[in-house]
């Protein structure tokens, strides 16, 4: 039963979350108006618009005009209850759940408006990292000087290429948005775990780009949203940070003469 719930309640927070990436970076209401098409205008029935059930039996298509959805929209909608059983699964019922719950679901948002509109917002950004800052204050395993050092330790690496880059360059080749980001993450994971975020989305951005270079004739110019890669590397350091961190401390370790 408390899976179910779990599952039902990261439905519905996934089709608003829907929402957020919609509007919040277009300076829309969040509340008004109604839930509607964004080619006809046509105002979305509510059985149309239940979770994951109403993409399938609509085909990905509006019911009015046939404009296609966007799949993205199922995917939210999939991966917010199954990153929130995950949570369960990994700190159980506990204080700790329902704050990982919302820095999860604010993961969930940058990483797909940033891959929409590579923009970070800072309306969802800096919430988290006061909420983490603030959380810190009853958290046994990280207390408010190890969340500042995190915040500073993730953005501070990134702020130091973003201004390296810029010297060289004379142009921006990392947005502001992502060093912002990077201070709720640090925040929330403490610097270790930050600096594995880091890690994880940089290499994974890399082979994107490699991919992106030799398959699709992209240039070295091409700009790719980090945030999108930044967002689920913090969900693994966040459930797996801790296992990772033990294993490659060991390998290291056996490794020594």
């Amino acid at each position: 039963m408390e899976k179910i719930i779990i599952v039902l309640f990261g439905l519905i927070w996934g089709s608003f979350l829907n929402v957020v990436i919609y509007r919040l970076p277009r300076g829309l209401s969040l509340i008004q108006p109604p839930s509607s098409c964004p080619h006809c205008k046509k105002r979305i029935k509510v059985y149309d618009n239940i979770p994951v059930i109403s993409f399938l039996l609509l085909g990905g298509k509006c019911r009015f005009c046939k404009a296609k959805i966007p799949f993205t929209y199922l995917l939210v909608e999939i991966l917010t209850p199954l990153s929130f059983l995950l949570l369960q699964a990994h700190f159980g019922l506990s204080l700790h759940f329902f704050a990982s719950c919302l820095f999860a679901s604010a993961l969930i948002a940058l990483g797909f408006i940033d891959f929409n509109l590579q923009v970070l917002p800072d309306e969802i950004t800096l919430p988290i990292l006061v909420l983490a800052l603030a959380y810190s204050f009853f958290r046994p395993d990280l207390g408010l000087r190890q969340a500042l050092i995190g915040a500073v330790s993730g953005s501070g690496f990134l702020l130091v290429i973003y201004a390296a880059y810029y010297f060289l360059r004379k142009k921006e080749g990392l947005g502001m948005g992502d060093v912002t980001m990077m201070l709720a993450v640090g925040a929330y994971l403490g610097w270790l775990k930050a600096i594995l975020t880091l890690v994880l989305a940089s290499f994974s951005g890399a082979l994107v780009g490699i991919f992106l270079l030799l398959f699709r004739k992209k240039d070295l110019h091409y700009s790719l949203p980090f945030g999108t890669f930044l967002a689920p590397a913090a969900y693994v350091s966040l459930v797996w940070g801790g296992q990772i961190i033990t294993a490659y401390l060991g390998l290291h370790k056996g490794l020594a003469p």
